[in-house]
């Protein structure tokens, strides 16, 4: 039976989520090793777009740019990337998804078009979206964006491990966007200074003199969920994993994404406390932990 295959990884904001939107700096890296796979298969009926579904969408996009609307397949999908956990779900499913449809064609795809094809599909998932996702889905390297301004790589070269937590409670985006956005004049200066931390962050890692990088930054992580406390967007079950990462030897930890669930990251310096920290979040309700080099 013929088929295509297309994969792509995940991804996680370490610093810059709310502010972001306000014209302040975002960090994102790519989490490689999370990865999704969508198979297109041949099928005994055309292929129907569900045009409130990004998957979907991303389907049908892909089979519009290559006039092949009426094939006749389906697909099947195998993820390791949890849904709305700020992991880039949508902009990885819709990468391989298109990936998959071009190789069921014997079309190679390039990464600019295989960008534009996605973030058409993004709309659906996300009605106006900055690009982030997709780019760093589809990206080998750390991700610094600016609204309105762009994007630009950058290296992260700590020998330190990020633990990623699932607090398996979804979070929501499009509401926290909106909370911020009710608070008006009070969440200006945590704004603010949750840019001011990114651009911290960036300042410490170009330079090569820096010494007791790995706390400095963790310091910054941490003092950037207490800017994220401030205007709303963290709940009791992540500030719960924030404080026990701390406890057992995190340099810094901190939610990741729009907030109100989703996951908590936690900076370690050694695979000796990463394993401490993994452990006590697993005992605190974490349904699922990830461990990232940088």
């Amino acid at each position: 039976m013929k088929k295509g295959i297309g994969k792509a990884h995940s991804k996680i904001i370490l610093l810059g989520e709310h502010s972001v939107v306000y014209g302040y700096p975002a960090i994102a890296i790519p989490l490689k090793k999370i990865e999704i796979e969508c198979k297109i298969l041949e099928s005994r009926t055309n292929f129907l777009c569900n045009k409130n579904d990004t998957l979907s969408v991303a389907i049908f996009t892909a089979l519009k740019y290559l006039k092949k609307e009426k094939a006749k397949i389906k697909y099947n999908i195998k993820s390791k990337i949890p849904p709305k956990r700020g992991m880039g779900s949508s902009a990885a499913v819709s990468i391989a998804a298109i990936r998959a449809v071009f190789n069921y064609f014997d079309r190679e795809i390039k990464d600019d078009l295989l960008e534009k094809l996605a973030n058409i599909a993004e709309i659906t998932a996300h009605q106006n979206p900055s690009g982030l996702d997709a780019k760093t889905c589809l990206s080998e390297k750390p991700i610094k964006f600016i609204k309105n301004k762009g994007f630009s790589y950058i290296e992260i070269n700590l020998g330190a491990y990020l633990v990623i937590a699932d607090s398996g409670i979804y979070g929501n985006t499009k509401e926290a966007v909106e909370k911020v956005r009710k608070l008006g004049d009070i969440a200006k200066e945590p704004l603010k200074k949750l840019g001011e931390l990114t651009e911290r962050f960036e300042s410490l890692i170009k330079n090569k003199f820096e010494t007791e990088k790995v706390k400095k930054i963790g310091q910054i992580m941490t003092n950037a969920n207490d800017e994220l406390k401030k205007i709303g967007v963290t709940i009791e079950k992540t500030e719960i994993f924030v404080k026990k990462a701390l406890e057992n030897g995190a340099s810094g930890a901190k939610i990741s994404g729009g907030g109100l669930g989703g996951c908590v990251i936690a900076l370690c310096k050694s695979q000796k406390i990463v394993k401490n920290v993994k452990k006590i979040l697993i005992e605190s309700g974490a349904v699922n932990i990830w461990i990232e080099k940088i």
